[in-house]
């Protein structure tokens, strides 16, 4: 696949890229700062310098790809921010006048309580803990949801849970439009497989693909 990849200096992003690159897909990745790029991924990757916030200065970035994936997030979901919905509302708006298509988002499976959650789960952690803890991040993670489902594009929202380091096992689980029972974390490594795959899997297309080690 022709893959453009943005929030790819943080964790889940540098996974997406690296794993992509060693799968043989060509990768754009689009960065404010390229000296924050891994260097293994610098030498292979394209890297385009941009402000993601501005959908004329990423059209390019997108254009004629198979996939776009954004997994840009705030690094403080205590505090109010926009970040994922307005980065959302732009890279849709320079792939819609790119005429690009296929977009993937990463969300979290944590503002979502529901079908798949065990009880205490769904009726006790997301809604009484993670809920207030997380309110400016969940509320962020919603409305960049929103603009997803509204882009007109091909889209997949992924939900993976609570995300941790290390390399990964190579495995996760996966449920469409349906949480993933016992879906308490999951390797951002892992994480990196499953949205390299939804991307290049159209029957996941207008769903929301939940995640989970």
């Amino acid at each position: 696949m022709k893959l453009t990849v943005f929030g790819a200096t943080g964790g889940t992003g540098v996974q997406v890229a690296r794993r992509a690159l060693d799968a043989g897909h060509e990768v754009t990745a689009v960065v404010r700062d390229p000296a924050a790029l891994p260097g293994e991924i610098r030498a292979c990757a394209d890297v385009v310098q941009a402000d993601v916030m501005d959908p004329a200065a990423i059209e390019e970035a997108v254009q004629g790809r198979d996939a776009v994936v954004t997994a840009i997030g705030t690094r403080d979901g205590r505090r109010p921010t926009s970040v994922c919905a307005a980065s959302t509302g732009a890279i849709t708006a320079a792939m819609r006048a790119a005429g690009a298509e296929r977009f993937v988002l990463t969300s979290a499976s944590g503002l979502h309580a529901g079908p798949g959650d065990d009880p205490l789960t769904r009726f006790v952690v997301k809604p009484l803990v993670l809920g207030p803890l997380l309110k400016h991040a969940f509320a962020d993670m919603r409305a960049a949801e929103a603009l997803t489902r509204e882009s007109g594009l091909a889209w997949t929202i992924v939900r993976p849970p609570r995300l941790t380091g290390g390399p990964g096992n190579g495995r996760y689980r996966r449920a469409a439009d349906r949480n993933v029972l016992g879906g308490l974390s999951i390797a951002r490594a892992d994480l990196a497989t499953a949205l390299l795959d939804v991307a290049g899997d159209p029957s996941t297309v207008g769903h929301v693909i939940s995640v989970a080690g």
